[in-house]
């Protein structure tokens, strides 16, 4: 699920100007270099089933992680090609959002629902479930963890899915198409939680 934004002034960084096309499958010089950052890992589970991880750096304290990545209805405002993220009513009041992904593949526009059950447990992990959807299976987790180095401090922040497309998806355009939006997802938090750093800095 996914779209697309950028960030901060540091010179180390792409501005909120240097825009991801993904159509085009351009980046700019400096949000290519910390796109290659990104580790992801495939693995096949089953005969059409996968999982893949995605991990990052992030030079910011967990707690700045977690709050990007909790403000759910805001994730589609900076998340490549995530069209619409909403919390719904959960009938045993936890945590529901639908989430639509949309963009164009082989000349094809290919939208993708899912409604997640999410399980929050600060700071460490964000658990997803999906219980309604157009895949056979759909489950994740986000997890976090803080590193230091001498005075600098930050957050190993780890993205991983487990997907089950249905036989209409061709299962290595799905392996394709969400490796690469996972790494983009990763780069689009960095830039988020390094805008929002930088805002407040600021003043």
């Amino acid at each position: 699920m996914t779209k697309e934004h950028n960030t901060t002034e540091n010179p180390d960084f792409p501005s909120p100007s240097d825009d991801i096309n993904l159509e085009g499958d351009y980046l700019s010089p400096d949000a290519a270099t910390l796109l290659a950052k990104v580790e992801v890992e495939i693995e096949k589970t089953a005969q059409r089933q996968r999982q893949i991880s995605a991990k990052v750096q992030i030079p910011q304290p967990v707690e700045k992680i977690w709050k990007v990545l909790t403000d759910y209805e805001a994730l589609a405002d900076f998340i490549p090609n995530l069209a619409k993220s909403r919390l719904m009513e959960h009938p045993e009041g936890g945590i529901r959002l639908e989430q639509i992904g949309s963009q164009r593949v082989l000349n094809f526009n290919f939208c993708a629902r899912v409604v997640l059950d999410l399980e929050e447990y600060f700071p460490k992990e964000i658990n997803f479930r999906m219980v309604e959807g157009d895949f056979k299976g759909f489950s994740g987790s986000w997890c976090l963890e803080p590193y230091s180095f001498g005075e600098d401090v930050g957050t190993n922040l780890c993205y991983t899915i487990q997907v089950w497309p249905k036989l209409t998806m061709p299962i290595g355009m799905i392996e394709n198409r969400l490796s690469k939006d996972l790494r983009l997802n990763l780069l689009a938090i960095y830039q988020r939680v390094e805008e929002l750093a930088r805002k407040k800095d600021d003043g």
